[in-house]
This record gives structure tokens, sequence and C-alpha cells, in this order.
């Protein structure tokens, strides 16, 4: 997704204090007034379906114990409510709590939209996975929200065109890279799978198994670091890729790309764990016929994974009952009821390791029926989530890649220049924006 800065603070060289919780005012007039006057009514700005069902148990649960109610407002998700929360929080009339996208974090902290919240809740770290943690505290000591669901990444395939074909699953890039021109020597009109410049959230996930941190913080400074030797590793791999013509060059997400998985045209396809509801849309008439694998290593005998979306809970430092709207937090993320009426009512794949299996993940997906172990599995390679490393203009970015590697795969170009003005775009949006810069 795409984000916007609408504020950002635009000192000319930022102080690491400043940049991690925020350059303007704490002390707004929004929320429920004084903790001290009753009963506390919490306001929770999200999109994913079935919340507000969520919130109902705790209201008339935990919430009621502790007199604490939480009301659900649904919203647009993106730039929509990316844009909103930070124009409400600059009137001071933003809600308690806000569902966030992960890369969207650092824009919000930047706009001094979120709360440090790691003495309330700091003490669950040891309920996710490093990797997904580490993106809730955007690289500080800080704790900005808690994680809710996530996204790592994982193989995909038609079992049984592998077995026609003679196809082994590839643990390894190397092998990703024979299986695919091993398919296309047996069948040209097929295809492995396809190189999707319309989705920069898979790429970025891709270049954080190869270990890339895009953004970091050196001192008071920002720096970029997109085209840098991982990234360049995974660029040249999957340019090399469509410049032979191993693998398509189409994006995803269109017509075309359904028939394809639909038909057969291509099988296989690298996605999230979430997959198995687009492939439901997307190739109805394969269901049952596919497989899930873990992600391809760049080492033999690694579990890396990156990830592909995801969203967390945080508090809003316009809220007066910040610690009522943590301990809702904590609630909604650890808590097992909680956590099972999540997957029930909307449906994720949850963050909290400890409900990645069992109970409402017993059974598999229905479309991967014939695969019973698929969460088991899901979880042990959510494990090796890396960790990724989001700045304040991820939507820049990901703007960037778009153009510039719309050009190169549909010419099959090199990736290589595609990559470079990624990184010019995104530095020279930061300058412009007003951050200090470490080149």
């Amino acid at each position: 997704m795409k984000y916007r800065i609408v504020a950002a603070c635009a000192a000319a060289s930022l102080a690491a204090t400043a940049l991690l919780t925020g350059c303007g005012s704490s002390d707004g007039d929004g929320g429920d007034g004084p903790a001290a006057s009753g009963p506390v009514s919490l306001t929770y700005w999200a999109w994913a379906p079935g919340l507000d069902k969520v919130a109902d148990i705790w209201n008339k649960g935990e919430g009621k114990k502790a007199g604490i109610k939480v009301t659900v407002k649904k919203q647009a998700s993106g730039d929509d409510l990316v844009t909103k929360i930070i124009t409400a929080a600059k009137a001071h009339k933003a809600p308690d709590l806000v569902q966030a996208e992960y890369q969207a974090l650092p824009t919000l902290v930047s706009n001094d939209v979120l709360a440090d919240i790691s003495k309330e809740a700091g003490d669950v770290e040891d309920r996710f996975a490093e990797g997904v943690w580490q993106q809730a505290t955007v690289g500080s000591a800080a704790l900005y929200a808690l994680p809710q669901d996530s996204g790592p990444l994982m193989f995909y395939y038609r079992k049984d065109l592998f077995e026609k074909y003679g196809l082994s699953v590839p643990a390894t890039w190397d092998e990703f890279a024979a299986t695919a021109r091993a398919l296309k020597s047996k069948a040209p009109d097929k295809a492995l799978t396809t190189f999707s410049s319309n989705d920069s959230g898979l790429f970025a996930g891709l270049a954080q198994q190869a270990g890339a941190k895009w953004w970091t913080t050196v001192d008071d400074e920002w720096k970029v670091a997109i085209d840098d030797p991982a990234t360049r590793k995974v660029a040249s791999f999957w340019g090399g890729l469509v410049k032979e013509g191993a693998i398509d060059n189409q994006p995803m997400y269109t017509p075309a790309w359904n028939k394809a998985l639909n038909t057969g045209k291509q099988i296989a396809w690298v996605s999230a764990v979430w997959a198995p509801g687009t492939l439901t849309t997307a190739a109805p008439d394969t269901a049952g016929k596919w497989a899930m694998a873990p992600l391809p290593q760049w080492t033999a005998g690694e579990n890396v994974t990156g990830s592909w979306g995801g969203s967390s809970t945080a508090v809003t430092n316009d809220s007066q009952h910040k610690e009522a709207a943590a301990t809702f937090a904590k609630w909604l993320n650890t808590d097992p009821t909680a956590l099972a009426a999540l997957v029930k009512e909307s449906g994720i794949y949850p963050a909290a390791t400890a409900a990645q299996t069992g109970g409402a993940l017993a059974k598999p997906p229905a479309y991967f029926a014939n695969q019973p172990d698929f969460y088991t599995e899901a979880a042990k390679i959510a494990k090796g989530t890396a960790p990724a490393a989001w700045g304040p203009n991820v939507n820049v970015a990901y703007s960037s890649f778009k153009d510039n590697f719309a050009k190169a795969a549909k010419n099959r170009s090199d990736f290589a220049p595609a990559l470079t003005a990624m990184q010019d775009a995104t530095l020279a949006d930061l300058k412009k924006q007003g951050f200090g810069v470490s080149e």
C-alpha cells in the first residue's frame, strides 16, 4: 500500500529522539476526559472485518471487569486511513487506538501520532517472532504498536503439474531458477511464475529475506539503502529470469494472471500465508491441486523468510487513557480467546506465535484441504521472519518501484537501473520533506 506524508518533521537535522518519538506536542485535548471520571470509553479506528465482534467479547468480559469499553469505528485502509489519522492528530482529535500496517508506523511516528507503550505492553515481546516485533518498535527502544497479524512469505505450487513434468520443489533460489528453466524446456507454453511490477510489497519481502534493511537511522539522520548488495542480488536474480524468458513478466492481480493460474499456464506463486484466499477467487477450478512449501533459501538449510503485509494495534498520543488502551491492545493480540476470535471473525493470520497452530487454525484452509499440516508448516516458516526496516516515505519508494520496474520488466531489460532510480527517488523525497539524511 502507498502512504502519504501529510506532515513531516521539517527540521534540517532531525534529532534521534524526535525522529522516533515524534516532533509535535503530545498534550492534546482528544480522548474521553480524565481517567478518574468513571468507566473508560475507547475508540478504535480499524478496517479489518469483524473487529467489532471481537471488541464485543472484550466489552462483555475482561472489559466489563476493568471498566473499559471499546467501540470500533470502521475505516478505509491504506492511504486513506493514514491521511485521516494524521489530520485528526494535528487537530488533537485522534482516536485512542488505530489499526496500522507495519509500513505506516514510521510515518505515523514521525508525525507524532503514536504513543510509546513500552512500559504498558513491552512485557509481551516473547509472544512474537523477533522480526515481527522489531517492526513495531521502528528499530528503537520504544514500542509504538503491538503486532496483530503477519504475512510470512512461502512457496505455492501445483503439485499435480510438478509431478507431471518431473519437477522437484526448490529448496534454494538456484533450484528455483533451474526449475523455471526445466519447465520451459518441457512445456514452452507454460511458466513457473511471473515477476510482477505491481507488487512492491512482495519485492520488499524478498529483499528482507536476503538481508536488506532499506531504512535505518544513523545518529540523527535517516539512511536509505534500497540499492544495497542484498536487494541488488534479488533484483538481478528476478531480472535475469525475466530477461531470458524463463518466467513471465506480466503483473499479478489481473484477469490474465487469474486465468494463467486457473488454467495451469503458471504453476507456482511466491506469496504470503494469506494466499489461499486469493487463490480461491483467482483459480477456483484448481482447488485441492496446490501445495505450500517454505520459501526457497539463498543458503541451503536456512529458514529465513520475508513478509508481505500485516498490521498492528497502536495507541495514539491523543488518548487520555493510554494505559487502558494498551491493556486492550495486549488482550486483543495475546489473549487466546481474542486471538481465536480474530482468526474466526477477521480471517487474519495472527502475529502471536502461540495462535499460529491449533484452535481456529487446526484445520487447513479449505482450498488446501489436501495439506492438513498447512498451518503447522506455516508456523515453522513464520518463526524465521527476517526483520523489516521501514521509513517515513514508503509510498515514494513503492511508487518508484512500480514505475521503473514496470518498464524494465516489460522490456526484459536489466533491473539494476530501476533499483538505482528507486533509491534516488526515495532519498530525494526525504531531503525534500526536511528529514536529516545520511548519505
